[in-house]
C-alpha cells in the first residue's frame, strides 16, 4: 500500500475572520481527510487590520503578532490533529500561507510582500516540519508572488471536456482560468479586485457586524450608478494581467476617498449593495474577456455562501452555468488550505509551485522555506 501523503494546510486569508486548517492526502490521489476552523477573536482581527493599514502600525506590532499568529496557527494544527486523532508523526508537512500584511508587488520598483505567523513557532510546538514564505522566491523571480492557489485548482479541476473558471471569493477574489487543453501554458490567473473586504469593512463601520451574512443588508440597498462607475475607473480593474492586489490597495480610505469626490449623498446600505456589484462585475468581466466560447465557472471561498452576490454572478455570466465547487465534490470553505497542504508537498517533492504565466515569474520556481519539526 502507498504511504498517504498526508499534509496540512493554514490559511487565514485577507478577511482574518479564522483560521482554515486542511488536512489533505496526496496519495493515491489529492483527496481532504479532515478539516477545522478556528475564529480569530475581534481584538487579535482588528491588530492585524491596523497593522495592514499603510497609514498605522509599528515594528514592535509586527513583531508581537508574528508571535501571536504562530501560536494560534500551531494551536488550530494541534486542535485538527487532536480532533482525528491522528498522530503529529503522520504529517509529512504543514503548509502556511501566513497573514500578508503587506503585498506590494512589481510594478513597485522594489517589490515586496510581507506575511507573519512565525513558522519557526509552528514546528516547534507541533514537532511536524513546516513550509512557510512562500511568495517571496516567485517574487524574487520577477513575479507578483501571488495567486499561487491557480496551480493546485489546475492540479484538481482541470479537464479535457471544457473550459473551466475557478472563481474564490475571499477577502480578495481572483479566477483561475483553466483551458481544455490542460495546458499549463494556457492557464491564467489573477487578482480580479475586491471580493468581501470592502463588504465586510462598510458593514462593520455602520452595523458592527463582521460581514454580511447572506447578503441580508445589501439586499435592503440600491445600486448607486454614479458610484459604481467612480469605482470602476481605478487603474487596476484595467491593467493586464498578471495582477494581484490587497488590503492595502482596497480598504476603507480607498472607499471613503471616492465616496467624497462623488457630487451626491450616498445612503449607507446602497453603499453596501453597490460594492457588492462591484465585486461581481469586476470577477464577471474578467471571466468573460477570457473567452467568449461555452465554459464552467466553479465558486469557492466565502462569497459562495452570499447568495445575491452568487445570482448576480449567474445573470452577469449568463447563459455560462455558476456552481460551488462542492459540484465537484470539494467543500468551497477549505480550498485555500487545501492548496497550501498541496503546495508543502510539492514543496518536499522539490517539484515547482509556481506558473509563470499566472504570477509572471521568469521561471517555475520551488516555493517556500523549510522549518524542520522535532
Amino acid at each position: 500500500m502507498n504511504d498517504p501523503g498526508f499534509y496540512i494546510g493554514i490559511m487565514s486569508g485577507t478577511s482574518s475572520d479564522a483560521i482554515d486548517v486542511a488536512l489533505i492526502s496526496t496519495h493515491p490521489k489529492i483527496e481532504l481527510i479532515a478539516s477545522h476552523s478556528t475564529p480569530i477573536s475581534t481584538e487579535l482581527r482588528q491588530q492585524i487590520h491596523q497593522l495592514a493599514d499603510p497609514q498605522k502600525g509599528s515594528i514592535d506590532q509586527l513583531g508581537h503578532l508574528d508571535h501571536q499568529l504562530g501560536n494560534a496557527f500551531a494551536n488550530a494544527v494541534l486542535e485538527l490533529l487532536s480532533i482525528t486523532h491522528i498522530s503529529p508523526k503522520l504529517i509529512i508537512a504543514i503548509g502556511s500561507h501566513g497573514q500578508t500584511i503587506r503585498h506590494r508587488p512589481s510594478p513597485s520598483p522594489h517589490p515586496f510582500t510581507i506575511q507573519i505567523g512565525d513558522p519557526n513557532i509552528i514546528a516547534e510546538k507541533t514537532g511536524i516540519t513546516t513550509v512557510a514564505d512562500f511568495r517571496r522566491r516567485d517574487i524574487a523571480a520577477g513575479g507578483q508572488g501571488a495567486p499561487l492557489v491557480p496551480a493546485f485548482h489546475r492540479a484538481v479541476f482541470s479537464t479535457e471536456k471544457i473550459d473551466r473558471a475557478i472563481v474564490n471569493i475571499g477577502g480578495m477574489a481572483n479566477i483561475t482560468w483553466l483551458p481544455q487543453s490542460e495546458l499549463e501554458s494556457e492557464v491564467i490567473g489573477f487578482d480580479t479586485g475586491p471580493g468581501n473586504v470592502l463588504l465586510d469593512a462598510w458593514i462593520y463601520q455602520h452595523l458592527q457586524q463582521g460581514f454580511d451574512r447572506n447578503g441580508a443588508w445589501a439586499t435592503e440597498g440600491k445600486l448607486n450608478k454614479p458610484l459604481l462607475d467612480l469605482l470602476l475607473s481605478d487603474d487596476f480593474f484595467h491593467r493586464p494581467p498578471p495582477k494581484s492586489t490587497g488590503r492595502e490597495m482596497f480598504n476603507l480610505s480607498w472607499l471613503q476617498h471616492r465616496l467624497e469626490s462623488l457630487n451626491q449623498m450616498v445612503a449607507v446600505v446602497d453603499v453596501q449593495r453597490t460594492l457588492l456589484e462591484l465585486t461581481a462585475i469586476t470577477i464577471a468581466n474578467s471571466i468573460n474577456q477570457l473567452s467568449p466560447t461555452h465554459k464552467e465557472i466553479f465558486v469557492c471561498g466565502g462569497g459562495v455562501f452570499n447568495p445575491l452576490l452568487m445570482g448576480r454572478l449567474e445573470y452577469l455570466l449568463a447563459p455560462n452555468p455558476v456552481f460551488s465547487t462542492a459540484k465537484l465534490g470539494i467543500d468551497p470553505q477549505w480550498i485555500e488550505a487545501m492548496a497550501f497542504a498541496w503546495l508543502a508537498y510539492r514543496r518536499m517533492e522539490n517539484k515547482p509551485g509556481n506558473i509563470c504565466n499566472v504570477t509572471g515569474a521568469k521561471h517555475p520556481q520551488i516555493l517556500g522555506a523549510l522549518y524542520f519539526g522535532s
